[in-house]
């Protein structure tokens, strides 16, 4: 297999999922077209050569149904010739795009792709796809597949994660976050013009007045779908609980967001014909599937076994982004992995920043990367979790 090379990663503002809010008024084709021709000015990518554009996109409906990897290059003006693939594997799509273009760049089958992914949750809400395994309760009970919150209040049951652990979790990814919005270190971001000309270049969903009272005081959101029948489930299948413990609240859970990011991965003979020097190498890949009645807890798993594979240690990664899928999965990742609190989303997480599903793993990868440059660090590893207990991870070594 031939090295896969990141090139250049960068991504749109997050906004808050609601109307008004914003990145609203943009269709999804509309910000990713500004994506791409951001990518093409900052590295000279000429259009016509690239092998392969793969994009992470949750919810496949409306605006974001019909293959949005292809419509969205044609409707930027790229060339017909350009192919597009869309893929979904939950939450973790966005790395899933990143994974597979390097696959085949290391194949020797593209020489320069585009991955990525896209999420307008203001515009296409989460689940109104209407797919049967989340709408159908005795249908999801056969495919074992359950609600994201459910999933993160069981794994705190499990792992004995307290709500002040959890709420502890989501007030230092607020005070972070806004630390890196006020220090200008999301460099990664291009600012995204809107229809009436006005410009978005910052991130939207960070609440910077976070007090430890106002997150106390918020009630716990899945304790009622617990009571109608999940909790029972969940419990069948760990005996050894006499229940499950409800601690995540809207402000301790992801915040549902806008946002797109594309990373440029090529290979070697690619940068050097066009004189564009590499950021990083993808070092390795794991994708897993841990137990779906806990739901999230893919990306604790892929983490472990990448390191497993690449006989590393936590001490040997300098930074981590682990998806903040609920605050108990960053309490049960420092604990169970051996993570120190500054190695882990030093910048915030999605509790803070938000969390545009099918683009989140992409911008985390560039939020990386752009982490390891600012401090001058080698090694990092970005893994997201999926419904159903999906995960996937990537190893980056940032080139000096």
């Amino acid at each position: 297999m031939k090295p896969a090379f990141i090139y250049d990663a960068l991504r749109s503002p997050r906004g808050r999922a609601k109307e008004g809010a914003s990145l609203n008024s943009l269709t999804p084709q509309a910000l990713l077209k500004q994506l791409y021709a951001a990518l093409v000015e900052r590295t000279g990518l000429t259009p016509a050569e690239v092998d392969d554009v793969i994009l992470g996109c949750v919810t496949q409906q409306g605006e974001q149904a019909g293959n949005i990897a292809k419509s969205s290059t044609l409707y930027a003006g790229w060339p017909g010739s350009v192919p597009g693939l869309t893929v979904n594997r939950y939450c973790s799509s966005g790395i899933d795009a990143i994974a597979l273009a390097a696959l085949k760049v290391g194949a020797g089958q593209a020489g320069v792709t585009v991955a990525g992914g896209v999420e307008m949750m203001s515009r296409v809400p989460m689940l109104s796809d209407q797919a049967r395994v989340f709408m159908d309760p005795q249908f999801a009970a056969q495919c074992r597949i359950l609600m994201m919150g459910n999933g993160a209040d069981l794994i705190a049951t499990i792992h004995g994660v307290s709500r002040e652990d959890a709420d502890a979790v989501a007030l230092a990814s607020q005070q972070r976050a806004a630390h890196a919005r006020e220090q200008g270190w999301f460099s990664s971001i291009v600012p995204i013009t809107l229809e009436d000309g006005s410009s978005v270049n910052a991130d939207e969903c960070i609440r910077p007045a976070t007090t430890t009272a106002q997150l106390a005081a918020m009630p716990a959101v899945f304790a009622k779908a617990g009571a109608a029948g999940i909790d029972a489930f969940q419990l069948a299948g760990y005996p050894e609980l006499q229940q499950v413990e409800h601690i995540h609240t809207p402000g301790n859970s992801p915040a549902m967001a806008d946002g797109a990011a594309l990373v440029l991965i090529g290979d070697e003979a690619w940068g050097e014909r066009n004189g564009v020097r590499p950021r990083a190498r993808i070092a390795a890949a794991a994708t897993v599937n841990a137990d779906p009645l806990q739901v999230l807890s893919g990306c604790i798993e892929a983490t472990r076994k990448l390191l497993v594979d690449q006989n590393l240690s936590t001490a040997d990664i300098d930074l981590f982004e682990i998806h903040e899928a609920f605050a108990a999965i960053s309490v049960v990742a420092m604990r169970e992995l051996g993570i120190a609190d500054d190695k882990l989303n030093v910048n915030g997480g999605v509790i803070a920043l938000g969390h545009p599903m099918g683009a989140t793993g992409a911008i985390m990868a560039g939020a990386l990367l752009d982490e390891l440059e600012r401090r001058d660090l080698q090694w990092g590893i970005v893994s997201a979790a999926g419904a159903a207990g999906t995960g996937s991870a990537l190893l980056l070594e940032r080139l000096r």
